[in-house]
């Protein structure tokens, strides 16, 4: 008898969704802000995209979910962002400003957060 190699007879097949819940969240930034310095924004400040002022910043999936700040439209580095999640005083972003640079007054800052509430259903036939 000949060798051969047995495989099992079934048929899998899984449907992902990623299902993104992305926020955006916009600021005009009131006085100049110069390097070495920090601008701190408060979710008592943001406004939503319906433009209702006071927010509630929300929290960050686990391994799942990440945020974006622009300045004037141009994306900040990562590093140089704090987020803390809530509402009032207790949300908040901070950038810091680096020596050299500056944020101009009335320059729009967009926090956009992305979290993702994936769903996998796996279909096997045997």
């Amino acid at each position: 008898m000949a060798l051969e190699i047995l495989k099992l007879a079934i048929n899998a097949s899984t449907t992902v969704a990623t299902v993104p819940d992305v926020k955006k969240f916009f600021y005009l930034v009131n006085s100049t802000v110069t390097g070495e310095d920090t601008l701190t924004i408060y979710a008592k400040d943001f406004m939503d995209d319906t433009g209702t002022v006071g927010v509630t910043l929300p929290e960050l999936s686990a391994n799942n979910s990440y945020l974006t700040v622009y300045v004037n439209g141009v994306q900040v580095m990562q590093d140089l962002l704090t987020y803390n999640p809530g509402e009032d005083e207790n949300g908040l972003l901070t950038i810091a400003v680096p020596e050299e640079s500056e944020i101009i007054q009335n320059s729009p800052v967009v926090l956009v957060v992305t979290n993702f509430a994936p769903t996998a259903q796996t279909t096997i036939e045997t």
